[in-house]
């Protein structure tokens, strides 16, 4: 089976960033397929160029458009506005569509979302080469969008919804990474999605080495709490540094320390608060590539997730969650709704209020005056971390395509011409 995958955000092992489609497409390959992912040339949240193809895994093709990269990777991307942002994903988007043409031997294509400018591309090179088109839906744009105030034009907002009604419809499989997107896509017309969750990929986390990791990142004979992932908007991450301000005013010089680990948006502005605030118990270490997140996962005490208490968030699956449970990390949650069953359900970690810094202080000063806490409910969550491994999620997403172009009788079209 050849799958062709239009994602301008895709990133590997080596780079930073969400790693979710390489992880499925390597288990692919392994099993047997191709996958040929078409994409951004740079990596969208450093701009850094991307990994060489000779250390991609056999099988895996990457055809890089030269067009649409996130020239507005995160450390840049305050400075773009909502519609440079767009213009950026509509070249992609085009670029990708012809590129994709170009790919020979293809079964079915993949789309997915956000952005969701992506995913019509995904759908008109399915239908051009008459195989089946496969939706995945990473978040709910734009109702995200339209609850964060991003976007506000209701002529947009309607030209936005009528699209993603128009993919959920036209989608042969609808794919959703959290059960909390069921009943939204059932009501937009999307009919029936299938739960292929986030996840983890549990082995890197094992074998991490928490007393090296430490003396690398200087963290030895300190209690750190660490947030890892996107420093946009959505992740309300002053809060996590209010809580940081709260807590410098009592902590003993030195002893204590709140990291950050990874880019966006918001991060130029959070450094200048902290700055502002004098905090010197703040750390932002910027992007890192995914090799090295099992390591510094494990060299932290207990790991921060964190969205706006806006209601639709309660929808979500974080993947950082599954990563701070495979690193054996507690939990300090605060998101209410879907993901709190499941770190709850596990005994992994402990709620906090969304927006409230005194909350979120509290949990952290919990897991640093019990360690006794902090190990069951880290160890708690590693063993619950074994229901989302991403072997698990890649057969079972395997095995649903592999019925769709079984369904279809699809032939591979080799009329597009070699991969571009």
């Amino acid at each position: 089976m050849h799958v062709l995958l239009i994602h301008q955000l895709f990133a590997t092992g080596d780079e930073a960033g969400g790693t979710r489609h390489f992880e499925i497409a390597r288990r692919w390959t392994e099993a047997g397929d191709q996958v040929t992912v078409v994409t951004s040339p740079a990596n969208y949240l450093t701009g850094a160029p991307t990994p060489p193809p000779d250390r991609l895994p056999a099988g895996l093709t990457v055809v890089r458009t030269g067009l649409g990269a996130l020239a507005s990777a995160a450390g840049r991307s305050g400075r773009r506005s909502v519609a440079a942002r767009v213009a950026g994903f509509l070249r992609f988007a085009f670029a990708a569509c012809r590129a994709g043409l170009f790919v020979r031997g293809v079964d079915a294509v993949w789309g997915t979302t956000p952005p969701i400018f992506q995913a019509p591309a995904a759908w008109a090179v399915a239908r051009l080469k008459g195989v089946p088109f496969l939706l995945e839906v990473r978040d709910l744009w734009p109702d995200f969008a339209v609850a964060l105030g991003v976007v506000r034009n209701r002529s947009a907002i309607r030209a936005a919804k009528a699209l993603e009604r128009f993919l959920y419809r036209r989608a042969d499989l609808v794919v959703v990474n959290s059960p909390g997107f069921v009943d939204h896509v059932r009501r937009e017309g999307g009919g029936e999605a299938l739960v292929v969750p986030n996840g983890v990929d549990t082995a890197p986390f094992l074998a991490a080495d928490r007393p090296a990791w430490r003396r690398q990142l200087g963290w030895e004979g300190k209690f750190v709490t660490l947030y890892a992932g996107a420093h946009g908007v959505p992740n309300d991450l002053e809060v996590v540094l209010r809580a940081a301000k709260l807590r410098a005013a009592r902590a003993e010089p030195g002893r204590e320390l709140f990291a950050f680990v990874g880019s966006g948006r918001e991060m130029p502005r959070l450094q200048r608060l902290a700055e502002s605030w004098k905090l010197a118990n703040v750390q932002f270490l910027g992007p890192r590539p995914k090799a090295e997140m099992p390591g510094i996962l494990a060299a932290a005490d207990c790991c921060v997730a964190i969205l706006k208490p806006i209601p639709i968030f309660t929808t979500t699956y974080p993947n950082k969650v599954f990563d701070y449970m495979a690193a054996g990390r507690p939990v300090v949650l605060a998101i209410d709704g879907a993901i709190r069953e499941v770190v709850e359900a596990a005994g992994a970690g402990l709620f906090a209020q969304p927006g409230d810094p005194a909350a979120l202080l509290e949990a952290v000063r919990a897991y640093r005056t019990d360690p006794a806490r902090r190990a069951r409910d880290g160890a708690a969550g590693r063993a619950a971390a074994a229901r989302f491994d991403r072997q698990g999620q890649a057969t079972r997403l395997r095995e649903a395509v592999a019925g769709l172009v079984e369904q279809a009788g699809s032939a591979p079209d080799d009329r597009r011409g070699p991969p571009a």
